[in-house]
């Protein structure tokens, strides 16, 4: 690369955290509850060690590792948000980032709204913002929704404006860390295709990804990050297979996709009735109904799946199936405690540590303490992150969050399960790992339901699928059956 204008150059930096702090009230009074034993001293950890690289003008540079790896902290650093404690990071030209879905934005304002106090944010005109505000409403797929508050988007939509805004508002060096992760496939083709466009006059791109065969195929180099460290950084395709066979415990060719069908014995009783099911909200414009004339059931026994483009209603459905919405019309009949994961990170409290997250979700759960205490070690070692588990939260990844959210609401055994996109920033072997439980939870529980845009996943795991569109269902029958039509659709 020494013909390329150098964008970033990284020499020995390093980043710390302290373990075990709280800063806050709420904090402070869950520790009085859990607490058993007086709380370790404040321990120095180094998220990042010696990190040297270069960027180069150009480029497409991913970044890849496990759930804790760093790669969210390095992002951070990059764009200015995180400052090295020791070390220097030397980056030429405003860079624009995008954490994950949502973050920024006010639910209260309007997507075009939103638009604009980004671009804002970002230092950009109110001029320069209208002149690319028709070109982000089409980019971003949102049609009506444009203009309605974003307390209604569903995560999915919520990436899809985030990216249309970071990468038509000309940045000079953009930086998404898992920011497509809820997106549809369609969606996905079309980021990657602009992420190209973009590189041909913007400096370069920084992905931070767990989707392997994505960073393959779309990015130009990849630096690997294991431990807080440099492992590689190279050739995508080498460092990919390096990568891979480090992975500990898995045979080297051993993927989520290669689990045997789940295998379940679906019996007559309904766990879930929906009648005639609607769910309507007051918009700028009149009622737009986010739900019309569901009409399914769930027998105890089957994970169902439920796929669709972003904005089909998924999680409007999950969220009238946990209570936290109610219809408008129709009946829906749920017998069961549920048990929702709706996202990652849904419900963690910042400040405080994971170990004591774990009995915040429960009690939220409605979990006794006892319970908790029960199964709190097998918790955390089934999350694969013991090491960060004293940190606050606010310390972590999105996958890290994905891993202990899941950790929690699964070993905890819940009579119905569901969980909406909340596996898309999991690493390759927690996503094995999840998907072993999942079909392990269907024999204790009443029924599992997850929305996923991944499609293989739903043919293996789940037993019957549901096929949404703008708040109807489409199909209604087996995984291969209902993934074949909504493929077809796509084409």
């Amino acid at each position: 690369m020494s013909n390329k204008r150098q964008v970033i150059h990284s020499d020995k930096v390093g980043v710390a955290f302290y373990s075990g702090n709280k800063d806050d009230l709420k904090s402070k009074a869950l520790s009085l509850i859990t607490s058993k034993k007086k709380k370790k001293k404040p321990k120095k950890v180094w998220a990042l060690e010696e990190i040297n690289f270069d960027g180069y003008e150009g480029e497409i540079l991913g970044i890849i590792g496990s759930n804790g790896a760093g790669k969210t902290t390095l992002s951070k650093i990059i764009a200015g948000i995180l400052q090295e404690d020791r070390g220097d990071m030397n980056v030429d030209g405003k860079v624009t980032a995008l954490f994950s879905f949502g973050m920024g934005f006010n639910k209260e304002l309007t997507g075009r709204e939103n638009v604009y106090l980004n671009g804002m944010m970002l230092g950009i005109s109110k001029e320069k913002i209208t002149e690319y505000i028709d070109e982000i409403h089409e980019f971003s797929d949102l049609e009506e929704f444009m203009d309605q508050p974003m307390k209604y988007y569903s995560s999915g939509m919520k990436a899809r404006l985030g990216f249309s805004v970071a990468s038509h508002l000309q940045p000079e060096i953009l930086i998404l860390d898992e920011a497509l992760n809820t997106g549809d496939a369609k969606f996905s083709k079309k980021a990657a295709e602009k992420m190209k466009e973009l590189v041909k006059y913007a400096k370069m791109v920084v992905i931070v990804t767990h989707s392997l065969g994505y960073a393959k195929k779309h990015c130009t180099r990849l630096l690997w990050l294991d431990k807080g460290v440099v492992r590689e950084d190279g050739n995508p395709e080498e460092v990919i297979n390096h990568y891979k066979a480090s992975l500990p415990e898995r045979p080297k060719k051993r993927r989520i996709l290669e689990l045997d069908k789940t295998e379940s014995k679906v019996r007559d009783e309904s766990i879930v009735k929906a009648k005639n099911v609607g769910v309507s909200f007051d918009l700028k414009g009149g009622k737009f109904w986010a739900l019309r004339n569901l009409n399914f059931e769930v027998k105890e026994g089957e994970v169902l799946g439920i796929i669709g483009h972003n904005g089909a209603g998924k999680s409007t459905l999950c969220k009238v199936l946990t209570k936290i919405y109610k219809p408008d019309e129709g009946d829906i009949e749920v017998l069961g405690q549920t048990s929702a994961l709706l996202g990652y990170g849904t419900g963690f409290n910042n400040q405080l540590t994971g170990r004591d997250n774990i009995y915040l979700n429960a009690m939220l759960l409605g979990i006794p303490k006892e319970r908790v205490d029960e199964k709190h070690e097998e918790i955390i070692d089934f999350s694969g992150i013991r090491k960060a588990i004293d940190k606050p939260v606010k310390t972590y990844s999105s996958g890290m969050k994905s891993r202990l959210g899941f950790s929690i609401a699964a070993i905890l055994k819940p009579d119905i399960f569901i969980i909406d996109e909340a596996l898309s920033t999991g690493d390759i072997s927690f996503q094995q790992k999840a998907s072993e439980r999942i079909q392990e939870i269907i024999e204790s529980a009443k029924a599992v339901i997850i929305v996923s845009h991944n499609m293989n996943f739903v043919e293996k795991v789940c037993t019957r699928a549901i096929w949404m569109k703008k708040g109807e269902i489409i199909y209604d029958g087996a995984p291969e059956e209902t993934v074949a039509k909504y493929k077809e659709s796509i084409k």
